[in-house]
């Protein structure tokens, strides 16, 4: 059965890459040797459909990088579906309580973890065993987004089979009353506190990170590093224009 690179690394306590954006099939081959561990394949936001799943996630498993795929509900249909088609592990959006989580962990697992339904899709093909070792492959992450979230989080905290507990800047700054501003230091105190505790509970913390900050975050003890391919390619446009008109 084919394995998951991202699960076995924060599984021995290694860091771990993953590169979310403006993300295509091909943009993740070109990727894919690049050494980054994962993609995150974005189903809340932007326009990708269930056939780009299959062939962004076969893009991944060509160079062995993880996908993991952002559903946009915490519903066990959805999720299974997602799963089915190809995608290593889900990202479940809008985790702000315990119950919630125990539904991600219900919808994502096997029994007797959990009841996802029994179809194995893409990645069983060939594999005479998938549906009794997909929980082991299978990696879930829950999206602390809200300010809620991080009210309950001691008690989220406490449910079992959650990969990653990851606390995502910019919507939680909304639900603080700082839209658009995640740099306020009243939210940047709030995820540093969410992030302290997670690591200190002895569970994965993943954060949004980028160029200028992802030291900071590493020194924290969070282990899974989500990054913007669209960032990225901006930084280094601008960087290039920067320079011809400077020089030019």
């Amino acid at each position: 059965m084919r394995k998951n690179k991202i699960k076995i690394k924060l599984s021995n306590g290694e860091a771990v890459v993953v590169v979310m954006g403006l993300l295509t099939s091909d943009i993740i081959d070109f990727l894919g040797p690049s050494g980054i561990d994962g993609f995150w394949l974005e189903c809340e936001h932007g326009s990708v459909t269930w056939s780009q799943i299959g062939d962004m996630t076969r893009a991944c498993d060509l160079w062995e990088n993880s996908s993991i795929t952002r559903v946009n509900a915490n519903e066990p249909w959805l999720i299974t579906r997602t799963l089915d088609q190809g995608s290593m592990g889900v990202v479940v959006p809008h985790v702000n309580s315990r119950a919630a989580a125990e539904k991600a962990v219900r919808g994502t697992k096997f029994a007797p973890l959990g009841d996802r339904g029994t179809f194995g899709g893409r990645q069983s093909y060939g594999v005479s065993n998938y549906v009794n070792n997909a929980n082991d492959q299978t990696l879930l992450v829950v999206l602390l987004e809200e300010i809620e979230a991080l009210e309950n989080l001691d008690e989220i905290l406490q449910v079992d089979d959650i990969d990653v507990f990851f606390v995502a800047p910019n919507d939680l700054s909304q639900t603080m009353g700082y839209l658009g501003n995640q740099e306020h230091p009243v939210v940047q105190e709030k995820i540093h506190q969410a992030l302290n505790k997670i690591v200190k509970s002895g569970r994965t913390a993943g954060t949004l990170v980028n160029d200028n900050n992802v030291d900071k975050y590493i020194d924290l003890g969070v282990k899974f590093l989500a990054t913007s391919l669209n960032g990225w390619v901006m930084q280094s446009a601008q960087k290039f224009v920067d320079n011809v008109v400077d020089n030019g």
